[in-house]
């Protein structure tokens, strides 16, 4: 994961916001407050200040930018969140190890407004856990006035054409995904020669195409005309779009990585009603659309995808039409004898 890295924007916020957690294990204090552990800037303002203005509950917001960073703090239960964003590959994990309750849904009548194409998903069958938050796909962002194939592929990133214009995600997951997928392969592969002939496509594209590694830059990078063609998050993928119409985000025919990230109250959570306010309230039309419009991600609330301008529901990269939303994955927490195996093949690409 990936997407939301404006957390330097944030940092003023977070240690402002961080004093609060002192005083929250006060009965008084905690009704009037509530602790939401969030990837990075992913949430915009007025809808915290609408929340806190409606129920006179304080969301004292602390972020990170690591799922794993994540886990291990909600895990270590050094500060008690009462709501946490969670990715689809954590989910089964931290439902099994007791770390995130199961929802009183009366209490969330908003979770009606949901898509039924983001719901009931294998991470947590029938929603017991979780409250769909944001979705989006790893895809292909390029420059139409360079490029003149027609990208719907991943082969595109091995095109000898636009040798020293490739730019590629520094992440080993998205990296060698992208490599299964084109291969005709999960993206959640567990067979050692599936990830072997990944690792060696990967090898050949480093040798014949000089690709730039990186995560942030690229965002920065296509628009400057310094490459050409780039992997990247839909939310900046359809930014990019919206602002440099010589820029087009399209999601290769072979499908990817589609990744959904969802709210859930953790188990010591000490405001459960507060919480259950809180993801009721950012669950409702109003509320996804604005939060949708801020951060440039797709919306699961169906409701707020109809009120949205019609270049954006109607585009098919974003909201995708079921064929190609049967080709993407959601990606599995792998077990540590697998992760070994794409842990070595990723530094043998690396060390090239």
């Amino acid at each position: 994961m990936k997407k939301y890295m404006k957390l330097l924007s944030l940092s003023i916020c977070v240690m402002v916001t961080s004093l609060f957690f002192v005083g929250c294990t006060k009965d008084k204090e905690v009704s009037k407050e509530i602790n939401f552990f969030n990837y990075g800037e992913n949430i915009d303002e007025k809808t915290l200040e609408e929340f806190e203005k409606e129920y006179g509950i304080k969301v004292n917001m602390d972020t990170f930018d690591d799922m794993e960073a994540m886990y291990q703090k909600v895990k270590s239960g050094g500060v008690k969140y009462d709501v946490v964003l969670v990715s689809d590959a954590l989910m089964p994990r931290m439902i099994n190890e007791g770390l995130i309750q199961e929802l009183n849904k009366e209490n969330i009548p908003n979770i009606s407004q949901m898509d039924e194409n983001y719901m009931d998903l294998d991470m947590d069958k029938g929603n017991k856990y979780s409250v769909p938050y944001m979705f989006g796909t790893v895809g292909l962002i390029y420059n139409k006035d360079v490029v003149d194939e027609n990208v719907d592929s991943w082969d595109i990133l091995w095109n000898e054409k636009y040798k020293n214009k490739v730019f590629m995600f520094d992440t080993y997951r998205d990296t060698l995904g992208a490599a299964l997928k084109k291969l005709g392969y999960s993206l959640n592969s567990t067979n050692e020669k599936e990830i072997e002939e990944a690792k060696n496509l990967l090898l050949e594209q480093r040798e014949k195409m000089n690709p730039i590694y990186g995560v942030d830059n690229g965002t920065t990078m296509i628009p400057a005309g310094e490459t050409d063609i780039n992997m990247i998050w839909s939310g900046e993928g359809l930014n990019l779009q919206a602002e440099n119409p010589n820029l087009v985000y399209v999601v290769p025919k072979e499908g990817a990585n589609f990744w959904i990230d969802s709210l859930c109250i953790p188990t010591n959570a000490q405001n459960i009603d507060g919480a259950e306010k809180f993801i009721n309230f950012v669950s409702d039309k109003e509320s996804a659309l604005r939060i949708a419009d801020e951060i440039g991600y797709t919306t699961p609330n169906k409701e707020a995808q109809l009120m949205q301008p019609e270049e954006i529901r109607n585009n098919e990269n974003a909201y995708m039409p079921k064929e190609l939303m049967d080709r993407c994955e959601i990606y599995k927490d792998l077990s540590t004898d697998v992760k070994k195996i794409y842990d070595k093949a990723w530094v043998e690409i690396k060390s090239e």
